[in-house]
């Protein structure tokens, strides 16, 4: 709930021009023509968007998580996150010596939100199928059209180990809280559309606290990541009846079951309403 790059420029020189033409297989052609099939639109808010990011500027080391594991980027890449921009703004005298602390973030989150900075997406990167006009993660489970042959590529893991919860959340709800703490909107949306391509989930457990981190590390105002798993809880109805997790969250508390009595109760509504319509006898 995304320029392409032109790969061809030509250099005017004076004097006579002579072109060498190589040959080129149906194979190199084929698999060339693949590649642009598969390539994303970048986003706004990624150097990419302006052809390759700039590699001139100064490094900044960046200390992240419990272990403060260390990353290296560039000043200019960083930048195009407003969060990042004003922490180097406030070190402009420190040239020789830029560092931002990030001791909350999760490095395998800030690891995410770098590949996005520099090259406008983040592994399982989203790739359009042209065949089936459609979108899905590079990587995931694809059905083979030949009943004689198996399901080709191997399904992506979509949760990880959040040590700042002590358990397993979903990796694309943690990037886009991250996201939104560092102003990458677009990158949101990104992380957002990547989360309705995932299977496989948990559902007793990693969608219900998945949900809760959401809940807590998103502001009320933004409810685009709260209506997704309002949506999947209610859709996953049936399982959570069945366990004890629903039952032991609600007991908890917290604005996400208000919100959902909410979603229910208008879920509810637009049954009746449309069972009425169904059931209302045409005149003529």
């Amino acid at each position: 709930m995304f320029g392409k790059r032109s790969f061809a420029s030509s250099k005017e020189r004076s004097g006579k021009i002579t072109k060498h033409q190589t040959k080129r297989s149906f194979r190199d052609a084929s698999k060339q023509k693949q590649v642009v099939a598969d390539k994303l639109d970048t986003r706004k808010d990624s150097p990419m968007t302006e052809g390759s990011p700039s590699l001139t500027s100064a490094i900044v080391t960046v200390e992240v998580g419990q272990e403060s594991r260390l990353f290296a980027a560039h000043e200019d890449v960083l930048s195009h996150s407003p969060f990042f921009a004003h922490l180097l703004r406030s070190q402009f005298f420190e040239s020789a010596n830029r560092r931002i602390d990030l001791p909350t973030e999760e490095p395998e989150i800030f690891s995410c939100i770098l590949e996005y900075l520099y090259k406008g997406d983040y592994y399982p990167r989203l790739v359009h199928d042209k065949r089936r006009s459609n979108w899905m993660l590079e990587g995931a489970v694809v059905a083979s059209p030949d009943p004689n042959k198996g399901d080709r590529a191997v399904a992506v893991e979509p949760t990880f180990f959040h040590t700042g919860v002590g358990d397993v959340l979903l990796r694309d709800t943690a990037v886009y809280c991250a996201a939104d703490r560092y102003g990458l909107e677009e990158l949101k949306k990104l992380s957002l559309r990547k989360q309705g391509l995932q299977s496989g989930i948990e559902v007793g457990t990693s969608i219900l606290r998945s949900a809760r981190y959401a809940y807590d590390n998103t502001p009320d105002s933004d409810s685009k990541l709260r209506a997704h798993y309002l949506a999947l809880i209610i859709r996953s109805r049936k399982t959570f009846k069945r366990s004890g997790t629903m039952q032991m969250e609600m007991e908890m508390g917290g604005k996400i079951f208000f919100d959902l009595f909410v979603a229910m109760c208008n879920h509810v509504d637009d049954l009746v309403e449309a069972n009425n319509v169904r059931s209302t006898p045409r005149t003529v």
